[in-house]
């Protein structure tokens, strides 16, 4: 068994002396960055889940039922929301259990402290009647009760035809009941017509 020459050894314990100081001082640096590491509450999610069909109450009766992909919760945010970046498809019941409107979009967004939904891409809607309405972007106020568009909005009424409503439009919860925003004539084109506007004159005269 060989013995390390006593410079060697010298020489090898000074580079562990000198270099020690500043393993420790690498590692109190990493500790201290984990420590004071913050994330965003505002786009940082304090929960995620995949794959989500849920039910969800008002007034402690069950009148929802939401079913996405994706499901981010921003409960600590200035503004709460929860985010379905993959879209939603959401069904409204009556007291009976029946289901009166169902909607559905490309994304979502749930204001829960101001009970604000905000539907955006691609929105199709139908309420218990069976007449549809197509848009970029919808918005649920629950606190209100009315559903509304400030876009260009295509409502499907069977046996009807077709109408389109430029400045966007506004119902109730269900969407039995709306209005157009700004009817009439608007830069020389009108505000709110038929696809099929020389059949439903018709339609009306006879009427």
């Amino acid at each position: 068994m060989k013995l390390m020459p006593l410079q060697k050894l010298f020489l090898v314990a000074v580079i562990t002396i000198f270099t020690a100081p500043f393993f420790f001082a690498s590692c109190k640096k990493e500790v201290s960055s984990a420590v004071n590491f913050k994330y965003d509450k505002e786009i940082v999610p304090s929960m995620h889940t995949d794959s989500v069909r849920m039910l969800i109450s008002d007034s402690g009766l069950i009148k929802y039922k939401m079913i996405t992909k994706t499901w981010d919760v921003f409960d600590e945010a200035k503004d709460p929301y929860w985010f379905f970046p993959k879209g939603g498809y959401l069904e409204k019941f009556d007291t009976a259990f029946v289901v009166v409107f169902t909607i559905k979009a490309d994304t979502v967004w749930n204001y829960t402290r101001r009970k604000l939904w905000r539907l955006k891409g691609n929105v199709f809607a139908r309420n218990i009647v069976g007449e549809t309405f197509t848009g970029d972007e919808f918005f649920w106020n629950q606190q209100e009760q009315k559903i509304y568009s400030n876009k260009l909005v295509e409502v499907n009424r069977p046996e009807k035809g077709v109408l389109i409503a430029r400045n966007g439009m506004v119902a109730n919860q269900q969407m039995t009941a709306y209005e157009f925003m700004e009817v009439g004539e608007n830069a020389g084109k009108k505000t709110v017509f038929y696809v099929n506007e020389d059949e439903e004159n018709k339609e009306e005269k006879a009427e």
